[in-house]
């Protein structure tokens, strides 16, 4: 079972692609006052192929195939405005710039666009919600920690989900409960249909002979972790225990997976290191005219396999950080270097220990080694992360609006980290790359 119905950002692609072409149509007859023939059809349509699945692209990158963005009715019109005058300028450029279709449509891309806007604003305000509406199913959870009281917060304030914890057990207090004079019944009273349990807490198995029998009455009993998974993009840090990591860590490599990553390591970043020499003067000039020190560092990282690797960034601190978490406005940093790294310009050196295959252009941040040494002693399992090769952008830099500045903060990093590595794959490598060109095309990257 999956929480989020991955239905739901299927049905709302082909609802989406559906209304571009309705827009299509509506364009053409609207301008021509009749309804458009077959030649007239195909020579837009082809064209406007290509155009619709760009659009279709910019609306994943602006987050409007998230479960999240499901619930956010009021900020929908203007996220997917925005949307739309990026995808403006993306098809002026490209009849403009590509007339082998022989069309330069100026009215009727003005009129598409103003119906495709008008008709996805419909169609995500008020059609896709009557089509995803679906019955609640209660459910109870059964668990223990801060991960317990988050996840039935998040399930139960949010109508996205499909559950509803009508009662929660907290395992740590299961001593005074009678089971079977408290629990089941409340399960038939309210027509508990699933049970969410954390069956890898050894005190759930005083009350898993109690649960049983609920099999043969069709309840469904769901891993609390993969729930929690499924609904954060985050591994419950806290309810982890070594056979979650035997059983869904591995640093063995996927030899498809392992391929497409590193060609796309090599061509994307050998391209973008290449263009990027053009900055290189500009920024050593500034940094040489700020302090006069020297312009590049190099430090040494903790790559694959706990290897020290060394990558070189353009200097952006007065002193090295000597692995101390960096503030919001810290002393250390320049101006220049706020600047450089506002823009991640500092970063850009770092291509080349892509190509050379120390870092991957996806991936967990490579971490100082002294900072790296003192949070493997005091975070548990922190060395998984080292697991895989680190990379310059990852699936915790997307999820977490500033980076670490304590060990706390520091664990739902792993907790991130955690999800990446036991998921990792070519699909999600991709989405983080897209979420990561929205962050420095905001220039909201820290």
């Amino acid at each position: 079972m999956t929480i989020f119905n991955k239905k739901e950002a299927l049905t709302l692609f082909f609802g989406d692609t559906l209304f571009f072409y309705t827009a299509l149509w509506l364009t053409l007859f609207a301008r021509y006052f009749t309804v458009p023939d077959r030649a007239v059809l195909l020579q837009h349509a082809i064209p406007f192929s290509i155009i619709f699945f760009v659009w279709v692209m910019v609306f994943f990158i602006s987050g409007l195939y998230e479960k999240q963005t499901l619930i956010l009715k009021s900020k929908l019109p203007s996220i997917i405005f925005n949307a739309q005058v990026i995808n403006s300028v993306i098809a002026v450029l490209f009849f403009y710039f590509i007339p082998y279709f022989g069309i330069t449509p100026k009215t009727n891309l003005f009129v598409d666009l103003v119906f495709s806007f008008g008709l996805i604003v419909l169609w995500r305000l008020k059609v896709a919600p009557f089509l995803g509406v679906r019955r609640k199913q209660n459910a109870i959870l059964i668990g223990s920690g801060g991960e317990m009281e988050e996840l039935k917060k998040e399930v139960n304030e949010n109508d996205r989900y499909i559950l509803k914890f009508v009662s929660s057990i907290d395992l740590n207090k299961i001593e005074g409960i009678d089971f079977s004079e408290e629990i089941l019944p409340l399960i038939y009273r309210e027509n508990v249909s699933t049970v969410v349990i954390d069956t890898k807490d050894p005190k759930s198995e005083t009350i898993l002979p109690h649960l049983y029998n609920l099999i043969f009455s069709g309840v469904r009993f769901i891993d609390i972790n993969k729930v929690y998974e499924d609904i954060f993009d985050r591994a419950p840090f806290s309810l982890l225990k070594y056979n979650w990591f035997i059983e869904n860590v591995s640093s063995s490599s996927r030899v498809v997976y392992g391929t497409l990553k590193r060609l796309m390591d090599i061509i994307i970043s050998s391209v973008l290191a290449i263009f990027s020499l053009v900055l290189y003067p500009f920024a050593a000039l500034a940094i040489k005219i700020e302090d006069g020190g020297p312009v590049f560092i190099t430090q040494e990282r903790f790559g694959s396999g706990n290897r020290i690797i060394k990558i070189l960034k353009f200097r952006t601190m007065k002193t090295s950080d000597g692995g101390i978490w960096l503030t919001e406005g810290d002393s250390r940093i320049t101006k220049t270097g706020a600047f450089l790294r506002k823009l991640r310009i500092d970063e850009l050196p770092q291509l080349w220990s892509v190509i050379n295959g120390d870092l991957s252009l996806i991936g967990p941040r490579p971490d100082i080694v002294d900072l790296g040494k003192k949070l493997m002693r005091e975070i548990p399992y922190y060395n998984v992360r080292y697991l895989i090769k680190p990379g310059l952008s990852g699936w915790a830099q997307i999820k977490q609006d500033f980076p670490p500045q304590s060990v706390e903060e520091t664990k739902r990093r792993l907790a991130y980290d955690l999800y990446y590595i036991k998921n990792r794959s070519f699909v999600l490598d991709l989405k983080i790359a897209l979420k990561t060109i929205k962050t420095l095309l905001s220039r909201t990257g820290r």
